[in-house]
């Protein structure tokens, strides 16, 4: 039996999720907390019963409406995973069915579903990203040894500025993950999340997540917020200070989380996602990740055309040129309430 999640299921629900191989942290109900915390967004969360009346699948689905990019529902929105979690592939279908209906229901213009898997769900499917991960071993020691030469040579050179770097959950690691964060993300073009989003993932996931911060004296430089679950510890969000590439301070703020996640016994570090062949995709490949294709199922009404809210879209060109040439303290107060309609 497919149902809407109701007060009461909290417990049951994420001892599932726990229990559950493939499952991601946004599969968790502390994000549904998030999303209507931070953004006042209504969450559609689905669960599905067995006839002894436990759960075998769960399915996260959140609505976003916005009169800049239109009325739709996301699993999930603002992180890189999401989608049906249950070890039956049959439930996952009728978990799908029933968010397909709803849609149709709400009369949303469409239902995108993050998954790592082609899994056929009976939705049309777009890949063109991927999740960069690396396998890591006990120690960082261990790890550092499967470095190439050049990139052990590059942390060895960020590391001679006497750069101070430290991992917290404090006012302060927020505070300095935000100025980071808020400035590349006007350099790209692109409206940043409120800081109460970072505050909110903090309160709700306290024993699995962190911030990460590299410092030149008192000016933060780099910082990457760090996300773990089950085996897996992921930077969703990283950012660095364009002037200040000289240092590598980007060298720095991956090496020292790399360590992190070797010191908690995470198995894999996932690097967040990449368009193949990007920058951020080398980048990420010299410290040996391997990339893992992401797949976005949509359902849309019929005859409607799959949504483009990516980048190369031609009216997205004209207000990200637009958006890089405003001050950074002005993007703080318009780009939270732009962003949120994003997924």
């Amino acid at each position: 039996m497919i149902r809407e999640w109701r007060a009461g299921d909290e417990a049951a629900w994420d001892d599932f999720v726990a229990r559950q191989a493939g499952a991601r942290s946004c599969h968790l109900l502390a994000w549904k907390r998030v999303v209507e915390h931070a953004f006042g967004r209504e969450a559609c969360y689905l669960l599905s019963e067995d006839a002894g009346g436990q759960i075998d699948g769960v399915l996260p689905v959140v609505r976003l409406r916005s009169w800049l990019f239109g009325d739709y529902l996301v699993s999930v929105p603002y992180l890189n995973y999401g989608g049906p979690c249950s070890g039956n592939s049959g439930v996952a279908r009728q978990l799908i069915d029933a968010a397909a209906r709803t849609a149709a229901r709400l009369g949303v213009q469409h239902l995108e579903v993050r998954t790592e898997t082609p899994t056929d769900l009976g939705l049309k499917v777009r890949s063109t990203k991927v999740s960069m991960r690396l396998p890591l071993p006990e120690s960082a020691d261990a790890l550092s040894k499967r470095f190439p030469a050049k990139l052990r040579s590059q942390i060895r050179r960020s590391e001679l500025e006497l750069p101070i770097v430290t991992i917290g959950r404090d006012a302060a690691h927020v505070s300095a993950f935000y100025e980071v964060f808020a400035e590349n993300m006007r350099d790209l073009g692109t409206p940043v999340y409120a800081k109460r989003f970072f505050e909110t993932i903090l309160r709700e996931l306290p024993g699995s997540s962190w911030i990460c911060s590299v410092h030149l004296g008192r000016q933060p430089v780099a910082a990457g917020f760090l996300v773990g679950f089950q085996d897996m510890l992921e930077i969703p969000w990283a950012s660095s200070l364009r002037r200040f590439n000289r240092f590598s301070p980007n060298m720095l703020l991956y090496w020292n989380v790399l360590k992190f996640a070797c010191e908690r016994g995470y198995k894999v570090f996932d690097f967040g996602r990449s368009s193949p062949d990007s920058g951020t995709f080398r980048f990420k490949a010299q410290w040996g990740a391997e990339p893992v294709p992401l797949y976005w199922h949509y359902w849309t009404p019929e005859g409607r055309p799959l949504p483009d809210l990516s980048p190369k879209n031609p009216r997205m060109r004209l207000a990200i040129r637009a958006w890089q040439h405003l001050p950074v303290a002005v993007t703080k107060i318009i780009g939270p309430p732009i962003v949120k309609g994003l997924p």
